[in-house]
């Protein structure tokens, strides 16, 4: 997926991003879902407590429109689906992981 051509249909830029992931409750749980190898809808569904399927879906689309998980579709019978962090993704993580840590730091939260 081209990320240059994403960020032109949606100029968001990174901060609002960010304040955008942080206000989706299950953005920070698909990542670290994904970073577990758990790609597949369903999985993801089954291992969190309290997610939903639509809203599972909500956020992967959002996701997808900022350009940092990527859809991936195979031609089969029945359809399987898998997500994966795209390389921007991968970049714009390291910008949360860091805010994640400065709040360890200053506010001791785990």
């Amino acid at each position: 997926m081209n990320t240059k051509k994403i960020m032109q249909k949606n100029p968001l830029k990174t901060a609002s991003m960010v304040e955008t992931i942080y206000g989706c409750k299950w953005s920070l749980t698909v990542y670290a879902l994904l970073r577990e190898g758990i790609n597949r809808p369903g999985k993801m569904v089954k291992s969190v407590e309290g997610l939903s399927t639509k809203v599972l879906n909500q956020c992967l689309r959002k996701n997808i429109e900022f350009g940092i998980i990527e859809k991936q579709v195979f031609p089969e019978i029945p359809p399987r689906v898998e997500y994966a962090i795209t390389p921007f993704g991968a970049r714009f993580l390291q910008i949360i992981n860091n805010i994640e840590d400065l709040d360890k730091e200053y506010w001791g939260q785990k």
